[in-house]
C-alpha cells in the first residue's frame, strides 16, 4: 500500500464479528475477510479451515489511513472487541481457527502490538493468549464471507452474537466511529 493507507491483520474468532465492527471504524477505507497463519499448501477453503486441520485462523484484513486512526488504536479496539484470553475459542466458535492472534506486517507493527498486549494485559483477570506473529501469507475468503453482517443483518449468528458486540463497540469506541 501507498501513502498513508496502511495494512493490519487480525483475528479473534469469527471473521463476521471482526469485519462487521471495523467497517464502523472512523479511518478504515476496506475490511476483507480470509485466512492467515496455516501451514496447508495452496488457497483455503472455508470448510478445509473449519476443519482445523489447515491451520488457518479466520481474520481480517484491514486497510487504514494512519493520518485518521493509528495501528494502535486499530489494536485496542481490536483487542477490547473479543476475548483475548480465551485459547482457541470465542464464544461458542471453539477450534484454532478461532484464536486470538495478530500479524504484523512489520517490526513496527509487532513492537505496537507487544506494547499493546502488554498495556492492556491490566483488564483481564486471566492472561492474554493472542499470537503476535509475523504475517506470511493472507488468503481472502470467498465472497459470500465478505460483509458478512452488512448482506445478512438478520440472520440468526447476526441477530445473537454479531448485533451485541456491535452495540458494545459503539459504547466502548464511540469517538472512533465513522460519522
Amino acid at each position: 500500500m501507498s501513502g498513508n493507507i496502511q495494512l493490519a491483520t487480525v483475528g479473534g474468532g469469527c471473521f463476521w464479528c471482526t469485519e462487521a465492527i471495523f467497517h464502523e471504524v472512523r479511518g478504515v477505507e476496506n475490511v476483507v475477510s480470509g485466512y492467515s497463519g496455516g501451514l496447508a499448501p495452496g488457497h483455503p477453503t472455508y470448510r478445509e479451515v473449519c476443519s482445523g486441520l489447515t491451520g488457518h485462523a479466520e481474520v481480517v484484513q484491514i486497510a487504514f489511513d494512519s493520518n485518521v486512526i493509528s495501528f494502535e488504536d486499530i489494536l485496542i479496539i481490536f483487542m477490547t472487541t473479543h476475548d483475548p484470553t480465551t485459547l482457541n475459542r470465542q464464544g461458542a466458535d471453539k477450534g484454532t481457527q478461532y484464536r486470538s492472534v495478530i500479524f504484523y506486517h512489520d517490526e513496527i507493527q509487532k513492537e505496537i502490538a507487544d506494547k499493546v498486549i502488554d498495556d492492556l494485559s491490566g483488564l483481564y483477570d486471566n492472561k492474554i493468549v493472542t499470537e503476535v506473529k509475523p504475517l506470511e501469507r493472507f488468503y481472502e475468503a470467498e465472497g459470500y464471507h465478505q460483509e458478512y453482517y452488512n448482506n445478512n443483518p438478520s440472520q440468526g449468528y447476526c441477530n445473537y452474537v454479531i448485533t451485541p458486540k456491535l452495540t458494545k463497540f459503539r459504547k466502548m469506541h464511540h469517538s472512533k466511529l465513522k460519522p
